[in-house]
């Protein structure tokens, strides 16, 4: 079984560009490269991954639209691996995910928070904390009250 699953943020805009298919319709493929954090933290040097992932299709146009650089991503495909030969004559091997479903990870409002900290880390002090405090103090899930009826759910405890 070839499967993965990556949740990490674009490290730039998607490229994108069109090819044509064998019906003379346009292909939309996208590639974009993910930083995914490692769990186990290194004292010194890389801390993350970056993977190559590369959408076709629907996919590829999605990306297109929606994905900036550092975006917040669910992504889940197959490694594929291939080589071509380059121009002093090696060879030279790549591997990349074909991505079949992807997603947002966080939401809009985070999601741009982080990008405009992510671009002036040092000029937005102030406008940080007017931000957080407009936004709802929270882990984003709505709360439900203690004497709501829930017998008619499926899966009551």
């Amino acid at each position: 079984m070839n499967k993965v699953i990556l949740m990490g943020r674009l490290t730039r805009d998607p490229e994108v560009r069109y090819s044509n298919g064998a019906d003379g319709t346009q292909l939309a493929i996208a590639r974009y490269t993910l930083a995914v954090d490692r769990r186990i933290r290194q004292q010194e040097g890389q801390n993350a991954d970056f993977i190559r992932c590369v959408a076709f299709g629907k996919s590829g146009e999605f990306a297109e639209k929606y994905f900036l650089q550092g975006t917040k991503v669910v992504i889940e495909g197959r490694i594929q691996t291939g080589s071509y030969q380059d121009k002093e004559g090696k060879t030279v091997y790549t591997t990349e995910v074909v991505v079949e479903n992807q997603e947002f990870a966080e939401s809009k409002a985070v999601s741009d928070q982080h990008r405009s900290q992510a671009q002036t880390p040092n000029d937005n002090q102030q406008q940080n904390q007017s931000q957080q405090n407009q936004q709802p103090v929270g882990d984003g899930f709505m709360s439900i009250p203690d004497n709501v009826d829930d017998s008619g759910l499926p899966f009551n405890f």
